[in-house]
């Protein structure tokens, strides 16, 4: 080899290695959720979410200099599978936090398996009612809670006389607890419930809207902590069965996956608590934000938008503060920022994790129309 030939080799090297060095030295976020499967589409939108936000702040310079990238693994909503790729993921991703994760026995699966003890790699941003995942101290939930959404719910219904209400859940170890849970955040309304009923695995719709009509006290209204395939199940056997109390879903009903599985006389008058502003509105400034970055990213978007990937924003955004806030960059030091984050502004979205982690009180209703539209 001749010197020019040595020179050009030796540079092309060193800008392979300056190359791999901007890799390595990405502020990872991990994420391991359903990509494929019953839930894929609001794993799917959202990451997308998260995506527009780390995008736009990888184009201004991005956080201390360095990129922010996802590193997503699919877990096809199995629980056992959440646990498996999140060890792959942090092996070899070496992220400095976890964000969007679904299901509550996803997460309770990984808090049992101790995947995450002695990392202190905090996790920002999941959807779970179970009540044993928000007490551990690695978790930080985004998203208004439970409680804070049964109360909004049974608050707007008091304001028309709407006082008898029954529990609809899916199967779950922390039953009494959940319902104690409900119990308590709808006594301030002057609410009561007169009914409940469990979702099985199998014929569990059938079989709660038989525990409804044979309750002694008929509900006016039914409060659903369902996944998006659970409630749709439910939904269509309550109407099918003449069933006519109104129906008042949780969050963790996805509600353009509902449009898509239920006829428009069955989603007619359906309720679903929303833990993020609208995104199909340019009312405030984060909706602006999030409409400017979905028409920037135009064709590249590999799924509509939805209230799951404006959430995926919004967690974005809290995850970069933190980042912000972090000298250096490190899981430890990520868990410190996020517990310092106290009324975070992000464009008419509060986020607080004083006293609890538990960041956000947003909470709307979506309820669809006659014709079949989301009104909020």
């Amino acid at each position: 080899m001749n010197r020019k030939h040595w020179v050009l080799a030796r540079a092309g090297l060193v800008a392979m290695c300056a190359g791999a060095v901007l890799v390595a030295q990405a502020w990872t976020v991990g994420q391991v959720a359903p990509m494929s499967g019953a839930e894929a589409s609001q794993g799917r939108a959202y990451a997308q979410g998260m995506r527009l936000y780390f995008d736009q702040v990888n184009k201004a310079g991005g956080v201390q200099g360095q990129p922010v990238e996802l590193a997503v693994l699919d877990d096809v909503g199995h629980p056992e599978e959440t646990v498996t790729k999140t060890r792959k993921l942090l092996s070899e991703s070496k992220p400095v936090v976890l964000a969007g994760y679904f299901g509550n026995r996803n997460l309770l699966a990984l808090l049992e398996s101790r995947a995450l003890d002695g990392s202190q790699i905090p996790l920002v941003g999941y959807q779970s009612t179970d009540t044993r995942v928000l007490a551990s101290p690695q978790m930080f939930s985004t998203r208004a809670g439970l409680v804070e959404q049964i109360a909004k719910i049974s608050t707007h219904l008091a304001t028309v006389g709407i006082t008898r209400l029954a529990l609809v859940f899916e199967e779950r170890p922390d039953a009494q607890e959940l319902t104690a849970l409900v119990t308590k955040a709808v006594n301030p309304s002057g609410a009561k419930l007169v009914a409940s009923a469990m979702l099985k695995s199998r014929g569990g719709s059938d079989k709660a809207v038989q525990e409804l009509q044979a309750a002694k006290t008929s509900p006016q209204a039914i409060l659903l902590v369902a996944s998006s395939p659970a409630t749709a199940a439910f939904v269509e056997a309550y109407r099918m069965e003449g069933g006519t109390a109104q129906v008042y879903a949780t969050a963790e009903a996805d509600i353009e996956q509902l449009a898509k599985r239920l006829p428009v006389e069955y989603m007619s008058g359906l309720s679903i608590a929303q833990v993020v502003p609208s995104p199909y509105k340019v009312s405030g400034k984060l909706n602006k934000e999030f409409r400017d970055a979905t028409i920037a990213a135009g064709k590249s978007l590999d799924v509509p938008v939805s209230f799951a990937m404006m959430e995926g924003f919004v967690n974005a955004k809290v995850i970069v503060e933190a980042m912000r806030r972090s000298q250096p960059v490190t899981p430890e030091k990520m868990s410190a920022a996020l517990r310092g984050l106290e009324s975070y502004d992000l464009g008419g979205y509060w986020v607080n994790f004083k006293p609890g982690q538990v960041g956000s009180k947003y909470v709307d209703l979506s309820i669809v129309n006659a014709a079949g539209r989301v009104t909020q």
